[in-house]
């Protein structure tokens, strides 16, 4: 880890003011998801020696409200919730933060997401606290390791050194023009998946061709190997459905983002 990337925190005391700062290789889209995944927030928010977030519920819209639960490493319980006051995905997240540990104190978090070049740029900005300072100064201790998870659980995906173009076949050459509504209702299920890819940083591009041999899907995929690949292709619901698609896939020699 580059020192320009690396999570760092400063802790304004007098003015109540925390910013941090940490650029991760995932686009924002997919830093966007992490932090408000009710599913995938858990899996990274926190460590076995100091604490583990174990659920987390998020209604993500202007005044839900949003709440994380977990235990200490000695096995107390803490809980931390608040209300979401702005969002605009994937660049910027703004929620109250009210923790159990903190007396029933109200701050303010918010998220900035930046594209930059290798990735994202993520900054947050923690106000509300007053004249708190030694809460100001725990929670500036806090996020610089929140960020180094975020970090470490996003960039094995992001710096895989592999790519593959990966061509689905479909089971006719006419299959564009001759589809059924059964199949229509695969290929929707198929773009949501590939949706799903991008959003999590293991797709850059899909969509259909127009061969006038007959159409046919392009992806192009980011992986540790061919194996990894053809694990995301196999779980496609066109491969799953057993309706004679198939893809080939080839490993490209090098790529140029």
């Amino acid at each position: 880890m580059s020192d320009n990337q690396a999570a760092r925190a400063i802790a304004d005391v007098s003015a109540g003011l925390i910013l941090a700062t940490v650029t991760i290789a995932a686009p924002p889209q997919r830093i966007f998801q992490a932090l408000t995944d009710p599913d995938e927030l858990p899996r990274w928010w926190g460590a076995d020696d100091l604490y583990r977030t174990t659920s987390h519920t998020s209604d993500l819209r202007k005044g839900g409200v949003w709440r994380s639960e977990g235990k200490g490493a000695d096995g107390t319980p803490f809980a931390v919730g608040g209300e979401y006051l702005d969002i605009d995905p994937p660049h910027r997240l703004v929620m109250t933060w009210k923790p159990d540990w903190d007396d029933g104190n109200v701050t303010t978090v918010t998220y900035l997401l930046e594209p930059v070049e290798g990735g994202t740029k993520l900054t947050l900005r923690h106000d509300g606290f007053g004249a708190r300072a030694e809460s100001c100064r725990s929670h500036a201790n806090g996020w610089p390791r929140v960020f180094g998870w975020l970090k470490a659980h996003l960039e094995p995906a992001a710096t895989a050194s592999k790519y593959f173009h990966c061509r689905l076949l479909p089971p006719r050459p006419d299959f564009a023009m001759t589809m059924q509504p059964e199949e229509a209702a695969i290929m929707a299920e198929h773009a949501d998946y590939w949706r799903r890819l991008l959003a999590e940083g293991k797709a850059l591009i899909f969509g259909p061709v127009s061969d006038p041999a007959g159409v046919w899907g392009l992806c192009i995929l980011r992986a540790q190997d061919e194996d990894a690949a053809r694990a995301l292709t196999d779980n496609d619901p066109t491969i799953r459905s057993n309706r004679g698609f198939s893809f080939e896939i080839w490993q490209m020699l090098s790529a140029v983002l």
